[in-house]
């Protein structure tokens, strides 16, 4: 039995590292891993057959959902999102899944949305809570304070001009003047002290500028850092996810609004030192003691509620493979 590991199309203009830290996650189960197999292009996989851990964001590229029968596929912590949903439970989606099922899902809402058609599916949590194989001994931890593309959701450059037709759009319906909401609201709960002195990590760097072989080494990179962190302040997920498995210090900044982003958190978002701000003032709530701003002296301490998912992942997968 060959063994695959999932890669990902990359945008127009950059690409997600935290879904090569989803894969490193998969991988750190597998007895070798002998081909890469695109994420979007699964139905098009024709070689020898493959184990594959299903874990993540899926998909993209809803016409070519069902996957290859060549394809072994052990379903865990898969997120099926509301925009893909429609078309992947097709008549032939919902055969696919049920002959692999159960489902184990990384939220409530693939779960619920499964269970809808019938199929058996209950909620896993995320494979990058298993990733305590790069945790490190707390001796080793420095005083570096990284901030994780915070509150990327928000109005930003890249995403504002994509295109003509986009900017257009934006500069039409007011988006393209909100630049600076994003540090605004920044400035509201966090510190100038941490603002000037921590690291600012972005998780979607530039897009056809890397090979596969790059991408993971540079996921591998940010895990040893974030391992070794004071605090992580984050609106990341597998950002946030991997630093409870490394026993990092971390603060989930949540800020999104939209029911495409929540329903990916449904069952997550309760496993964070959590700051919920709400997108149109900027007015905040901590889940947490804060006593005005989190600033270099902000100590908080994870809340310990991934264990159980995480053995249970452990468990699961090693038994699949």
């Amino acid at each position: 039995m060959k063994y695959g590991l999932l890669t990902y199309d990359e945008n127009k203009r950059f690409f997600n590292v935290g879904d090569n830290i989803q894969s490193l996650a998969a991988k750190q189960f597998l007895p070798q891993v002998d081909l890469f197999i695109n994420r979007e292009r699964l139905a098009d996989y024709d070689g020898d057959p493959v184990k594959l851990i299903m874990n993540g964001w899926f998909t993209h590229n809803i016409y070519n959902w069902v996957p290859s029968e060549k394809i072994d596929p052990i379903f865990v912590s898969f997120h099926m999102n509301n925009t893909a949903a429609p078309a992947m439970l097709s008549e032939k989606g919902i055969a696919y899944l049920k002959k692999h099922q159960p489902i184990g899902c990384r939220d409530q809402f693939t779960a619920d949305t499964l269970k809808a058609k019938g199929i058996d599916a209950y909620f896993t949590g995320c494979l990058t809570l298993t990733l305590d194989s790069y945790k490190v001994d707390d001796s080793e931890r420095g005083e570096d304070i990284y901030i994780v593309d915070p509150l990327y959701n928000y109005p930003r450059p890249e995403k504002v001009f994509y295109n003509t037709k986009i900017t257009l759009k934006n500069i039409l319906n007011g988006t393209a003047f909100q630049l600076k909401k994003k540090n605004k609201h920044l400035k509201k709960c966090i510190g100038e002290d941490v603002l000037k002195t921590a690291e600012f990590i972005n998780q979607e760097p530039p897009s056809n500028r890397y090979t596969d072989e790059e991408k993971f080494e540079m996921a591998e990179k940010l895990l040893h850092k974030y391992a070794k962190a004071k605090l992580v302040i984050t609106s990341r997920i597998h950002c946030a996810l991997p630093c409870l498995a490394l026993g990092t210090p971390v603060i989930f900044v949540n800020g999104f609004d939209s029911f495409v982003d929540s329903c990916r958190f449904d069952g997550i978002l309760e496993l964070f030192n959590r700051i919920d701000i709400n997108s149109k003032t900027g007015a905040y709530t901590a889940n947490f003691p804060l006593e005005g701003k989190i600033d270099a002296t902000t100590m908080v301490k994870n809340l310990e509620k991934h264990h159980d998912l995480a053995s249970a992942l452990k468990e699961r997968v090693t038994k699949k493979l």
